[in-house]
């Protein structure tokens, strides 16, 4: 099986996933928990990450993650890319970052994944500390994801990411933010050219579900059990 679930922030926000692992029976290190971005699983290669990395090594599932805002990208960059599942992949810290562009195939369903998102308090944080600007992706990362989709002929089961369509953030905040305004606009052209059941992402700590088939995940866990014809 696979769950999804909205930000962890490192080990500020992971007692949700501990608590909802708790109650769940006969789950496997074949079944998946992924993190919809701001995950900080590789934050400090230090004190901060022993202390994730001790608490998801605990977990009956196996972790995966979209990346968000808050990463320390420098450090993730390190990490040799793999591919995995039809797509390319990066294996930290005992977890699987899902990269940007990529379509996998996962347990009988495809999943389109792009991370990526601004900080909207960058002003005040500082540059390859506790801020990087790989945060927004490249045209690279557009164009990767264009050609993925392509070849999966513009369809797929899932999409996950941590922003969303400028259409979908439009009902959940009141600005939109200018720096992010690529990627919103990348992301209503997937909207609009592609075929998908569902769109999930995180990034605005709500639980909320826009025009039926978009979900934004923060406390909320969900369950993608179904196999599809």
């Amino acid at each position: 099986m696979i769950w999804l679930c909205g930000d962890t922030h490192g080990d500020l926000d992971i007692d949700k996933v501990i608590r909802f692992f708790s109650k769940q029976k006969d789950v496997t290190k074949d079944d998946y928990l992924i993190i919809l971005g701001d995950a900080e699983i590789c934050l400090d290669d230090g004190i901060v990450d022993d202390v994730v990395y001790g608490i998801i090594s605990k977990l009956p599932c196996t972790v995966l993650w979209v990346d968000g805002n808050h990463e320390n990208f420098d450090l993730i960059e390190k990490y040799p890319v793999k591919e995995w599942n039809g797509g390319k992949v990066q294996f930290i810290n005992g977890t699987i970052h899902l990269m940007r562009g990529q379509v996998y195939q996962l347990q009988g369903h495809s999943y389109f994944v792009f991370g990526g998102g601004d900080s909207i308090d960058k002003k005040v944080r500082t540059i390859h500390e506790d801020w990087w600007p790989q945060e927004m992706p490249s045209k690279e990362e557009y164009d990767e994801g264009k050609k993925n989709l392509k070849k999966a002929e513009w369809k797929v089961d899932y999409i996950l990411s941590h922003s969303c369509p400028r259409s979908i953030a439009c009902n959940l905040v009141k600005r939109i933010n200018k720096d992010e305004e690529e990627l919103l606009d990348y992301f209503d052209w997937v909207k609009d050219n592609v075929e998908y059941r569902k769109w999930y992402f995180g990034h605005f700590h709500r639980d909320e579900t826009i025009k039926g088939k978009h979900y934004c995940l923060y406390r909320n866990f969900v369950q993608i059990k179904e196999r599809l014809e």
